[in-house]
């Protein structure tokens, strides 16, 4: 993919291997975005932050975004957030993170984060966010040096869509949510066979859902070997 000065660069914050690679390859397909690295710990971020702090907005050595895990293994998230913003980094940040608890979400709400998104999420709500956000930049980039309330009013629109990204015609989102939740507490991968006999439902539509999550890059699709005739596809979500 071709990368533009004015792509938004990000760091991805994570100490779990897998789930930073995954972030950092979802970063790498959403359009207007660059990976500009991976840090396992607070101090990790911190160090390639402030490294990055006196670059020019137009260098390659700048990072406009953080996605935070709140998990880490030498400071939590929010300490991390209070630090970026005691130093006056100049970044956003986003919350990426499977803590739930009201008072966490609060606590990085009033620390200036601009998004928060819960593992696991699906591909296309990590765009959606990202796509947001992009556009809420967008908006306050075009303002002038004075604004006003209407403007201020349409750029923190922009990191609220009203409306969610529509499913396939024929496809619910209590069944997605019902599938999805079958194969994040799954111990080990299903076929579309025995996915559909937990759940009650047709192979033919619970293959279609499977595929779905597959092509929205949340579960892992792979063939089965050790069977008779051609390999059965198996699926398993994505930790």
């Amino acid at each position: 993919m071709s990368h533009s000065p004015a792509d938004i660069r990000v760091l991805v914050v994570e100490d779990e291997e897998v789930p930073a690679e995954a972030h950092a390859e979802y970063v790498r397909r959403v359009p207007g975005f660059r990976l500009a690295g991976i840090a396992r710990t607070g101090a990790g971020a911190l160090e390639a932050l402030k490294a990055a702090g006196g670059a020019e907005p137009g260098s390659d050595a700048r990072i406009d975004l953080v996605l935070l895990d709140m998990n880490l293994p030498d400071l939590h998230g929010l300490d991390l957030l209070r630090r970026i913003r005691g130093a006056g980094l100049p970044v956003d940040v986003i919350a990426v993170t499977a803590v739930r608890d009201l008072a966490v979400v609060r606590s990085a709400m009033s620390g200036g984060i601009v998004q928060y998104l819960i593992k696991p999420f699906t591909f296309s709500a990590f765009t959606a966010k990202l796509s947001a956000y992009a556009e809420y930049r967008r908006r306050m980039a075009e303002q002038a040096a004075s604004t006003t309330q209407s403007e201020v009013d349409s750029a923190f629109a922009a990191l609220r869509p009203a409306v969610a990204a529509p499913l396939p015609k024929g496809l619910s989102g209590e069944t997605l949510e019902a599938v999805a939740d079958l194969l994040k507490h799954a111990g080990a991968p299903l076929s579309a066979t025995e996915a559909a006999q937990a759940l009650s439902m047709s192979r033919i539509t619970t293959r279609r859902y499977l595929e779905h999550l597959a092509d929205e890059q949340s579960v892992l699709r792979s063939p089965r070997y050790g069977t008779r005739g051609r390999p059965e596809l198996e699926y398993s979500w994505r930790r």
